[in-house]
């Protein structure tokens, strides 16, 4: 049975990766989100299910620096490489991939590659849809 994490403020988890203000964080099922890397949940995040984040990313929902906040939202099947940074306010759509090393500074169609400093449409995914959308296979993972 998949059970989320447990999350403790600017604590490590025990997969190595640390939110902040966990509150305002939702994560849905069969979600990977790699080692060293940070949720900063201050005007939330929503990483909905079988997302994957790569190891040492950052997702922003506040920049104070810039004085930019806003929800981020990750949606179904979207996955970010290594080393990925989100800013504040961003939605990335579903079954979107993001390029290592991106900063991804404005929301993300479903369906589209994105790569760059900073992140640009690089092209439509030419994926099966009805594969990547059925969550049967879940199911066994529940026996």
């Amino acid at each position: 049975m998949y059970k989320p994490p447990k999350m403790e403020h600017n604590k490590m988890t025990k997969w190595n990766w640390m939110p902040q203000y966990p509150e305002k964080i939702k994560i849905g099922d069969f979600v990977d989100i790699g080692a060293f890397s940070l949720l900063c949940g201050k005007n939330g995040i929503e990483i909905q299910d079988s997302v994957e984040i790569g190891s040492h990313s950052a997702i922003y929902s506040a920049n104070t620096i810039k004085g930019v906040f806003g929800k981020v939202t990750l949606k179904q099947g979207c996955s970010l490489g290594s080393h990925c940074t989100v800013m504040p306010g961003v939605t990335i759509g579903e079954y979107a991939m993001v390029g290592a090393y991106s900063f991804v500074k404005c929301s993300i169609p479903s369906g589209e590659l994105w790569c760059g400093i900073p992140a640009k449409f690089v092209r439509k995914l030419d994926v099966e849809w009805d594969y990547y959308k059925d969550t049967r296979w879940k199911d066994d993972l529940h026996k």
